[in-house]
């Protein structure tokens, strides 16, 4: 699997999702990438780790970054790629990684073709990553995102970020896997005690399949039981526990995940 920094096989099908700006938690903006990579990397018999949201404060920032480096997983990181004072993606993941910022010569190459020369623009910042990093190109406008350490930098704008991010995912991700199956059941008056037991009996005999419990409180009070895996183990957990409920006298029935 091509990646910019050396990354576990099993690691590189967890990444994880790390979307910067204090507009995203003071709600004035809304995150959509965390729904847009969860389904592309279902696609690709992958899922998400983790996802995390920091604000632009530089700190924060820093020790975010420390964090995530230190686990050595694959990192999507949208927003703060930017040339405006806010704008500290760059500069932070470096002081994180204790490496200098220098002005990437491929980055300036693409800037330069988009704008024209001018070596006094303020746009040639966004060409200042840390050292070690490669370009990831941009489609849409050619000002590129960068990877470094597996930390795959894009803009915050879905319409430039999404593309990106398919972009990399079919070059730097090119190893699929079949994606999970997920197999989910509904009980009705019962309380949620009554499945802990047989869940627990399930993921002793079926560790490599997931199960779990998603109540439902109100009117239409209700249990949503499911298995997530893949193989065979899946169907036979999902029998199994079917069995189960059964033996505890407690009646479902299939429902949609």
């Amino acid at each position: 699997m091509q990646q910019c920094a050396e990354v576990s096989e099993e690691k590189s099908y967890s990444p994880g999702l790390l979307v910067i700006g204090d507009e995203i938690l003071s709600g004035r903006r809304v995150d959509a990438h965390l729904p847009y990579v969860s389904k592309r990397l279902h696609e690709r018999g992958m899922a998400l780790a983790w996802a995390r949201f920091v604000g632009d404060e530089a700190s924060q920032l820093v020790h975010t970054f420390q964090q995530t480096l230190a686990e050595e997983r694959p990192v999507f990181c949208f927003g703060g790629i930017g040339s405006t004072p806010d704008d500290r993606t760059r500069e932070c993941l470096a002081q994180a990684a204790g490496v200098p910022l220098l002005r990437h010569p491929d980055a300036v190459r693409e800037i330069e073709a988009r704008f024209g020369v001018d070596p006094s623009s303020v746009r040639l910042l966004m060409a200042d990553w840390p050292q070690g990093s490669s370009l990831l190109p941009n489609p849409v406008n050619r000002i590129p995102g960068f990877c470094f350490r597996a930390h795959y930098a894009l803009p915050g704008f879905p319409e430039l970020a999404w593309p990106m991010l398919d972009w990399l995912l079919e070059h730097y991700f090119p190893l699929l896997r079949p994606p999970e199956t997920l197999l989910c059941l509904r009980i009705e008056g019962a309380g949620e005690s009554r499945v802990v037991l047989p869940m627990q009996r399930i993921a002793a005999r079926f560790p490599q399949v997931r199960c779990a419990s998603l109540p439902k409180l109100g009117s239409d009070a209700h249990i949503l039981l499911s298995v997530c895996g893949r193989g065979d183990q899946v169907h036979e957990a999902f029998a199994a526990l079917t069995a189960e409920l059964t033996g505890e006298a407690l009646s479902w029935q299939p429902a949609a995940g």
